[in-house]
């Protein structure tokens, strides 16, 4: 086997500004893992929040070549990601996941889904707005609304969060919302703000405080009828058992948990002690994503719109700017590069 990796930047067509960042782009590393004339394709994007950067990602994987090179089937590798969640970075690890799974499911000449043995079908993905002035979010809601978008993630953490919900709502009125402050809220504030905006019909909110101290979430989620997810507080299959009758739901992103493997034993974690599940991302292209949307039938709420985010996307094959992911029966992840 051989293992290749080139890199390329991501620019958003607007800045996304959150309560602990504004990003006006990321850098991506696509890696290409070969065997037998079949190339499958993962990955990575940088990110200050999870230490990685382009020397870090690129030096991981240089440390990972010789050991990768090393194994003559894919299913080996795939039998050794577990092991390497303790060497690698999630979304190092993640991505080489997907490789190995689009590799497999290219040689097998069915779509990754079907090869996991999972169902697919067409499913409606939210789509984010960021800390914007209420009137802008206002407008950005009714383009969505008109494009086809049934689910909207409110980012919040400012003074004009309860204007801003409003406003979303007043030009939506029948979306689902999901409110994302990103940690920023307290508990105290989080109830408080969950009653004043019982009249907006809020379908979640997702980790509203910082994570670290799931007992608060176990607070909030005793004083209000609305669904509280955990995101940052729950990376690991360990991490459920802390918030196990503590939350409605977690969050599980392969780029935080470590790909489809490390994502499908937290979904069945999660089955077992009751916990509904949203699928989130990172800002990627629509190759980043598309392992996740091979998992969808696992969740409650789907939050993969980090590919219609881009200014220009250099990967299709997984749709979504009319509010629904779609996927194709090719082989593999199913997306193809367009340039």
């Amino acid at each position: 086997m051989r293992l290749g990796w080139r890199s390329y930047p991501l620019r958003l067509r607007e800045p996304l500004r959150i309560s602990r960042s504004t990003m006006p782009g990321r850098d991506a590393v696509r890696i290409d893992l070969s065997h037998d004339g079949v190339t499958g394709h993962g990955e990575v994007v940088t990110s200050v929040y999870h230490g990685l950067d382009l020397a870090t990602i690129r030096r991981q994987l240089a440390g990972l070549r010789h050991r990768v090179n090393g194994h003559d089937e894919p299913e080996a590798l795939l039998t050794e990601l577990p092991a390497l969640a303790a060497e690698l970075p999630a979304g190092v690890l993640a991505a080489l996941d997907a490789a190995v799974h689009d590799l497999l499911g290219r040689r097998a000449g069915m779509p990754v889904h079907t090869w996991l043995g999972r169902d697919f079908t067409p499913v409606p993905t939210a789509h984010t707005i960021g800390l914007v002035a209420p009137d802008r979010a206002a407008t950005t809601a009714r383009r969505l609304a008109q494009r086809g978008f049934q689910l909207i993630k409110v980012k919040c953490g400012d003074a004009a969060d309860l204007a801003r919900i409003a406003a979303v709502r007043a030009a939506i009125p029948h979306a689902r919302l999901v409110l994302d402050p990103n940690g920023a809220w307290t508990p105290e504030q989080t109830v408080r703000l969950l009653d004043t905006v019982r009249p907006h019909r809020i379908d979640a909110v997702e980790q509203p405080i910082a994570p670290g101290t799931p007992q608060s979430l176990a607070w909030i989620s005793a004083r209000t009828d609305v669904p509280v997810i955990a995101d940052e507080d729950a990376a690991t299959v360990a991490d459920l058992d802390a918030l196990a009758g503590t939350v409605a739901g977690i969050n599980i992103k392969l780029a935080k948990c470590g790909g489809i493997h490390a994502a499908q034993q937290i979904a069945a974690t999660a089955d077992a002690y009751g916990m509904d599940l949203m699928l989130g991302c990172l800002v990627a292209s629509s190759l980043g994503i598309a392992p996740a949307v091979h998992l969808t039938d696992v969740a409650r709420w789907i939050d993969l719109d980090g590919h219609l985010l881009l200014a220009a996307d250099p990967w299709t094959g997984i749709d979504g700017h009319d509010g629904v992911l779609r996927l194709t029966d090719s082989p593999g992840l199913g997306v193809r590069a367009t340039r």
